[in-house]
């Protein structure tokens, strides 16, 4: 997480690439040989995509979706789109859904011939809820429909069946929403206001709200997965639950001993969370 002046945009391009570089920076080096990185609509710069086509080597793929801005030459393409065009949408587990749709958009948009070769268009409508009434264009008022396209550089992905597909493209894109989550908890972890009006401490802050963020999201796929109630708990639950522990912690013979009631709801799902993490072998 970059922390930023309160007054720059969300599409910087340079504020993105060193996001990005610094995300990667962080995996370790056996796994940078095939990337997968998926931006929201903030992203739909073209500098950015040929900054991710760019970072293809010989020794690295590096396969991207990215929100993409709608025009009215984009609009214009989805107008031409032939009716059997559109196929239900799909949704994470791969089954259909007739709530969504999806097509092909590549061929029909001219606007692609500005960007990096080889790119894809897939576009999506859905049918609009009341909150968006107000901002929907003469298109989507006269189809009924509302309108999302991803730009992609995925032809196919070795191994994976059926990657080439629209639909397969449309949930890979969508399954990064996972990230407004992110945010979300983020902000309940301490990232919803900034203690000081100094830079420096505002970036101690940041920084140590996202350690906390990390240790509780690591927490809960390492040691809660299989707890119903905790596995996806948000952070206002998991202190409830679990950080704020009535045990008692004492020290005898050398040894720590802590103490939890019996009457604690969740006093086996922190032991079962305890032991699991303990198991777990040391990072070097």
């Amino acid at each position: 997480m970059l922390l930023r002046p309160g007054n720059a945009g969300s599409n910087t391009v340079t504020d993105h690439i060193r996001v990005l570089g610094e995300a990667i920076a962080q995996l370790p080096v056996a796994y940078r040989r095939k990337i997968l990185v998926r931006v929201a609509g903030a992203g739909a710069t073209h500098d950015l995509v040929t900054h991710l086509e760019q970072m293809n080597r010989l020794w690295r793929s590096v396969r991207f979706t990215v929100g993409w801005t709608i025009t009215d030459a984009d609009e214009t393409a989805i107008a031409a789109l032939p009716a059997d065009a559109w196929t239900s949408s799909l949704q994470s587990d791969g089954t259909a859904t007739d709530t969504a749709q999806v097509a092909e958009l590549t061929g029909l948009n001219p606007r692609l011939g500005n960007w990096p070769a080889g790119l894809r268009l897939i576009v999506r409508r859905t049918r609009p809820a009341a909150r968006h009434a107000t901002n929907l264009t003469d298109l989507e008022k006269r189809t009924g429909w509302r309108y999302a396209i991803v730009v992609t550089n995925i032809r196919r992905i070795h191994g994976v069946p059926g990657s080439h597909q629209p639909q397969r493209l449309d949930v890979l894109h969508r399954c990064h929403a996972g990230v407004q989550d992110r945010v979300r908890t983020n902000k309940a972890m301490g990232l919803r206001n900034l203690p000081s009006k100094a830079w420096t401490v505002n970036q101690g802050w940041v920084l140590t709200a996202n350690i906390a963020a990390d240790l509780a999201a690591w927490t809960r796929l390492l040691g809660l997965h299989d707890q119903p109630d905790l596995a996806d708990a948000e952070p206002d639950t998991l202190r409830y639950r679990l950080l704020h522990l009535p045990a008692k912690l004492a020290t005898h013979a050398r040894r720590r001993v802590l103490s939890i009631p019996d009457t604690w709801p969740w006093a086996n799902a922190f032991q079962l969370c305890w032991q699991r993490l303990g198991l777990l072998p040391l990072t070097t």
